[in-house]
């Protein structure tokens, strides 16, 4: 116990930290021989991990340029998109005109025939009228005519119409 009573931990003596050293060392040189395989695993460890390392770093990488060509494709298809609207844009304004060409076309043409229409109705209502007229017209000169006739010149017409039977007769024979 003597011993113990000079002891203490925090100033050791000379002699405290050479066999400290010592049995250290050898403990460490015994398991390192006989633990190699500790050894070799750590080491299988350590290169996994770097192998991990570098290849979430190409990951990185090959994600980072997937996204620049993600980048590019996308602004293409948005170019692309933004032209696909204009060109229907200008088809549909195309069509839209055509049509209304067409459509004012067709109502110049309805117009125009409509016109014609109109044109051809007065013309064929004045020439029914025209003919009525003269139909009224003959009909009253007859009428006054035949009353003249009958009164004056029956006799006159009766002798000439007998006459003319009589030689549209000898003309035949």
């Amino acid at each position: 116990m003597l011993y113990l009573a000079d002891f203490s931990v925090m100033n050791p003596s000379f002699g405290l930290l050479f066999w400290t050293s010592i049995i250290f060392i050898l403990v460490w040189l015994v398991i390192g021989r006989f633990f190699k395989s500790i050894k070799n695993a750590l080491k299988d460890r350590e290169t996994d991990i770097q192998s991990a390392l570098d290849q979430a770093k190409l990951a990185r990488e090959e994600m980072a340029q997937l996204k620049s060509e993600h980048d590019v494709l996308l602004k293409k298809a948005r170019e692309e998109r933004l032209k696909i609207i204009a060109d229907a844009e200008a088809a549909r304004e195309q069509i839209v005109e055509e049509a209304k060409a067409k459509a004012d076309q067709s109502s110049r043409q309805m117009i125009e025939a409509a016109k014609q229409e109109i044109e051809n109705r007065r013309k064929e209502m004045e020439v029914e009228l025209f003919n009525e007229l003269g139909q009224l017209s003959v009909h009253l000169a007859e009428q006054l005519i035949g009353r003249e006739l009958e009164s004056k010149h029956e006799d006159f017409i009766q002798s000439k119409v007998t006459e003319l039977k009589n030689t549209d007769l000898a003309q035949l024979n």
